[in-house]
């Protein structure tokens, strides 16, 4: 056997072991989700309006496919076990008679064509607007690499923003207005509605609506930079009580316990240029609003849980952990990472 021979038997065989890692991962994977985050799929489970035309759209496709690859199939199975009158087997002659299946397959396929653009310009329809105005309108900003997310309100006194983590209150249409910062992402929440472009210099919108309580994860799906794979957000969706509970605080500034003025002057000092906190003096705006920081469940735009240790470690090894962020692998004593760590945990 030659080196190419042998390079082809282990690809194959290596490409068949990966995909049945896949499929007996798929059931563990699919039941922590239930547990943690709806997952990243959009062709099995729907929950809002927005997403549900989008996804049947999907099924017929699918459906579709399967039929005129199955058709195509048993097609070229009777061609290989047909014969041929045994005449002369050495003569082939004229094959006047096909040209009818041309036409037949030509007009067939331009009919399907046809009509699936009728149907996806339906689609399109069905999600352009909600059927009610929205109870909420945000403003979703991305950044390298993460989401900016501000709430509106008449009173400006009343509008607040947030980072990388959306709350909205169930069963209730939400317009979101998508801007970009730097480069072109996309803003992608598969269980509530399509993706859609944030580009440079334009605005752009969708509208999403959760009609079940939970946490839906949400992924940037315009190749961004080197750390594309690691800008996610996530949706919350609560009852009308529990919405208002959090915007209600959301909206105040931050509130620090007392003794935990070294650690406030250290983020004055080393934070304060890109970050802010309501309610100090710390009104950076080239990285998330940390005012209510320990209200949500992720920081590094979800790529770890918002526990102590996290936050620890993303402080000083934010170059390891996401390399090519904005945010600094900042240098500290354990004294001061310490009282960092202890102003921070206060920020609810």
């Amino acid at each position: 056997m030659n080196n190419s021979e042998s390079g082809f038997r282990h690809g194959v065989a290596g490409n068949y072991a990966f995909f049945l890692c896949i499929l007996a991962a798929a059931p563990a994977s699919a039941a922590s989700s239930e547990n943690d985050v709806a997952p990243l799929n959009y062709f099995l489970h729907s929950y809002g309006p927005a997403s549900t035309p989008t996804m049947v759209l999907g099924w017929v496709f699918a459906a579709l496919l399967i039929a005129i690859f199955s058709s195509i199939a048993l097609l070229l199975v009777w061609a290989v076990f047909r014969k041929r009158p045994a005449v002369d087997p050495r003569s082939i002659g004229r094959e006047d008679e096909g040209m009818p299946w041309i036409y037949i397959g030509t007009g067939i396929s331009t009919g399907i064509l046809f009509a699936l653009a009728i149907y996806a310009l339906i689609t399109l329809n069905a999600i352009a607007n909600p059927t009610h105005a929205p109870a909420l309108t945000l403003t979703v900003t991305g950044y390298d690499w993460w989401w900016k997310v501000e709430y509106e309100d008449d009173d400006p006194t009343r509008s607040f923003a947030t980072a990388n983590e959306i709350h909205i209150p169930v069963g209730q249409p939400v317009l979101v207005k998508l801007k970009s910062a730097d480069v072109i992402h996309a803003f992608w929440v598969p269980m509530l509605a399509g993706k859609t472009q944030m580009i440079p210099g334009l605005a752009n919108q969708q509208w999403i609506q959760a009609d079940v309580e939970g946490v839906y994860g949400g992924q940037c799906t315009q190749y961004c930079g080197v750390q594309h794979a690691h800008m996610s957000l996530e949706i919350v969706a609560q009852s009308e009580d529990e919405f208002r509970t959090w915007q209600d605080a959301q909206r105040g500034e931050a509130e620090m316990t007392a003794g935990i003025n070294a650690g406030k002057s250290l983020f004055l000092d080393r934070c304060a240029g890109c970050h802010a906190i309501r309610g100090t003096e710390a009104v950076g705006a080239h990285a998330p609003d940390l005012t209510h920081l320990n209200s949500r469940r992720l920081i590094a735009a979800g790529l770890l849980t918002n526990t102590p240790d996290h936050l620890a470690q993303w402080i000083t090894h934010a170059q390891d952990l996401k390399p090519g962020a904005r945010m600094p692998s900042m240098a500290l004593t354990a004294t001061e990472l310490n009282a960092l760590s202890a102003f921070l945990s206060t920020l609810n």
